[in-house]
């Protein structure tokens, strides 16, 4: 038997596609849809699905607050569908909880391939991994270890951070605990399409004490911000200035962790930190190698508190990290980083 999955949305034809298109990838199989929020509720205990689809815009009971429910009841992972004008409706949903999202088609002769393919990269990996339990687990508090401080650069001039699955809620979380005395710049690639991310850099600045931009061709880098690649564009560094490209996808996805970083190794050499966040996949190994052999300072998210451990997991395979903690612990280290290094 395979995935189990749930298909939730108000639209007949968009259920129609969804559950189509799933029912055609190997080892995903539907065992019911609902038309709202409160069928989706009533329905979940008897199907018992593996995963949720969920429609953001529904009448009566929208996806927002299905999603809160679907969360404190019955702790199934959900993957959004969300149409391309609901992006600060997205970021919500990312921060309360909800596994990944998927965009709709808007084209379906263009875009249903495409479509197929996000299904299955977005939701199989999920499982294959068995990492998925670990949405469910609190947050691991580890004796403080001190160590680590001696291998931090005696001056560090930025930060660079990489996510994916689940990034956006780790990176809320590590962004709202940057301290106002922040003095250098700090980038972060999340992999998110195209118009998603200027949203959530508007959330993460209303979120937090510090500045929060989306990024833009030939912006002045300036100490204090804190710069998201946005989506569809590799983000680098050139001579103080943020540089984009729309070169080919790295390893599936543009923006690129490794385009980053190896950017940024170039630049800042060893005064500089490297963060790799929960996600899936293999993106930020290269970079982060690179900086590392530069003698920069990397860290990764542990097992435990990633969504998936994909990326961070990669990256300690590799044998690239100094220091593996859990989400607490990096935000913890960054604030003493930037208190104390920068």
């Amino acid at each position: 038997m395979g995935i189990k999955v749930l298909v939730v949305d108000d639209s007949a034809f968009m259920r129609k596609i969804i559950t189509e298109t799933i029912s055609e990838i190997a080892g995903l199989e539907i065992v019911g849809t609902a038309r709202n929020g409160r069928d989706a509720l009533k329905a979940i205990p008897a199907l018992k699905p593996d995963i949720v689809t969920l429609d953001i815009e529904m009448p009566g009971l929208n996806g927002l607050e299905t999603l809160e429910i679907i969360k404190q009841e019955f702790h199934i992972p959900v993957v959004m569908m969300s149409s391309h004008s609901g992006e600060d409706n997205t970021i919500e949903a990312l921060e309360l909880g909800a596994m990944d999202f998927i965009e709709k088609p808007v084209d379906l002769k263009n875009q249903i391939e495409e479509f197929k393919k996000e299904i299955e990269r977005k939701i199989k990996p999920l499982f294959e991994t068995k990492e998925v339990a670990g949405l469910l687990k609190p947050l691991a508090k580890k004796a403080a270890q001190k160590e680590w401080q001696q291998a931090v650069p005696k001056k560090v001039k930025a930060i660079v951070i990489g996510a994916s699955t689940g990034g956006p809620k780790a990176l809320l979380h590590v962004v709202r605990n940057l301290p106002e005395s922040l003095d250098i710049p700090v980038f972060i690639v999340q992999h998110m399409p195209k118009g998603f991310t200027a949203s959530f850099a508007e959330r993460l600045d209303m979120k937090s004490t510090v500045t929060v931009v989306e990024a833009q061709e030939g912006m002045q880098i300036q100490n204090g911000v804190v710069y998201l690649a946005p989506g569809d564009y590799h983000m680098t560094i050139e001579q103080n200035k943020i540089k984009l490209d729309s070169s080919p996808k790295i390893l599936g996805v543009r923006p690129a962790v490794d385009y980053l970083f190896q950017s940024a190794a170039a630049v800042y050499e060893e005064a500089l930190v490297s963060v790799i966040l929960t996600g899936m996949g293999h993106d930020g190994s290269a970079g982060m190698s690179e900086i590392k052999r530069k003698g920069g300072f990397t860290l990764a998210q542990d097992r435990e508190t990633s969504v998936v451990y994909g990326m961070p997991g990669n990256a300690v395979k590799k044998g690239v990290v100094d220091e593996v903690a859990s989400l607490t612990e990096i935000s913890e280290m960054i604030n003493w980083i930037v208190r104390v290094r920068q």
